[in-house]
């Protein structure tokens, strides 16, 4: 084998990518990632700090089995390194009487026996002074679920798979993908690079990198921004307030608690314009508009933590028609592994996504059911190239 030829090639080393290469790693194969930027980094949709976990899952009970796998499997990289991985801060939803999703995460804790306080409005302001709800609202605290550290949890994963003997090549844009039933062929500007197996895990870029392969996903990049607010600690720290999810008439919003000082984080789920991952200025931050969102949000519900804005990030969603993931394999080279669309709510799942496309890519096949996250199901089929 020469020195630009490997067992396994991964295209985009961000969230599931960098998971991949090390889980790669885990089974000997010799691996080799290619990423554009230089991971973590800021341009695509992994950083800002921190992302949530659940368990009780509003998105879907099909998604329970692969969150738990999710967290011991964070657990375990916590073990193997001095980087924060998870802090167990809980997670409360909550939402007006008739919420689908909090209706669903109920749902699917009762199905999976998860630990799940089921309060009220009076209830989540006494253990919470902080939130203020009005009468008919309801929520869940999971007590288990809490706050990942979304660029630690890549840096240690890269730091993992060097260790392991995979080589990272960054700031290095694919410009060709050619693939025949037993190997692909991935050209840059200035080396080409053959593997027995590709995953391709290219975020926001999928779009263009799948199109090497002839396949169009339907795959939506939006601007998204997070908003950090000056805010009473003692009410909103991290000691003692959760993260928290809501699906409130006026939007859906996700927040954290002030870690170390850093201010309330907040963002909204359910916004976001039309977006190219090249155009969108992360320096500048938010825009007065996208703090009107999420400042209306905290003056309603949480009204001492609506303080001055402390810092504001502009990142990427990228989203498929029905919100749920891409997790499969090529329909025409079943050596090459797809993962798209996972913004949203997707990071949590990285550790698993990652061992899922290690085992696709070198057996074919994987012990989780991803039959959800389908290539040909109907939801994407709106587009008439899809499967090349």
């Amino acid at each position: 084998m020469g020195k630009n030829d490997y067992d396994a090639i991964v295209v985009g080393a961000g969230s599931m990518g960098m998971a991949a290469g090390y889980y790669l790693s885990r089974q000997g194969a010799k691996t080799l990632l290619i990423d554009a930027f230089d991971p973590p980094h800021t341009q695509g949709s992994h950083h800002g700090e921190t992302r949530i976990i659940r368990h009780a899952y509003g998105e879907g009970r099909e998604y329970v089995p692969l969150a738990l796998r999710a967290q011991t499997l964070w657990d375990e990289l916590q073990q193997e390194t001095d980087e924060t991985i998870f802090e167990k801060t809980g997670v409360l939803g909550f939402g007006p009487e008739g919420s689908a999703f909090i209706d669903e995460a109920i749902a699917s804790s009762k199905e999976y026996s998860l630990s799940l306080d089921l309060l009220d409005a009076s209830e989540i302001h006494e253990r919470w002074p902080g939130i203020q709800l009005p009468e008919g609202y309801k929520g869940c605290f999971e007590p288990d679920s809490g706050v990942l550290y979304s660029e630690n949890c890549i840096r240690a994963y890269r730091r993992l798979a060097e260790k392991n003997g995979v080589s990272i090549v960054p700031n290095t844009p694919v410009k060709n993908i050619d693939a025949d039933t037993d190997s692909v062929s991935i050209k840059t500007d200035d080396e080409t690079y053959t593997a027995k197996k590709l995953i391709i895990s290219a975020g926001a870029w999928n779009k263009d990198v799948l199109g090497h392969l002839n396949i169009d996903v339907p795959l939506q990049p939006t601007r998204q921004t997070t908003t950090w607010f000056d805010s009473d600690p003692s009410l909103y720290d991290a000691n003692g307030f959760p993260a928290f999810f809501v699906d409130v008439p006026s939007g859906v919003y996700y927040g954290f608690p002030s870690l170390d000082s850093s201010g309330l984080k907040i963002g909204r789920f359910d916004t976001g314009e039309k977006a190219e991952p090249a155009y969108i200025n992360r320096e500048y931050g938010i825009y007065p508009e996208d703090e009107g969102h999420v400042r209306t949000f905290l003056e309603t519900y949480m009204p001492q933590a609506a303080g001055n804005v402390k810092q504001g990030r502009a990142c990427i969603f990228t989203r498929t028609p029905d919100e749920h993931f891409v997790v499969d394999l090529h329909p025409k080279h079943s050596n090459i592994a797809i993962a798209a669309g996972f913004s949203g709510h997707g990071f949590k799942f990285a550790s698993v996504i990652g061992e899922i496309l290690s085992q696709l890519a070198l057996d074919g096949q994987t012990e989780h059911d991803i039959s959800i996250f389908s290539l040909s199901r109907p939801a994407l089929q709106q587009s008439e190239n899809a499967l090349g």
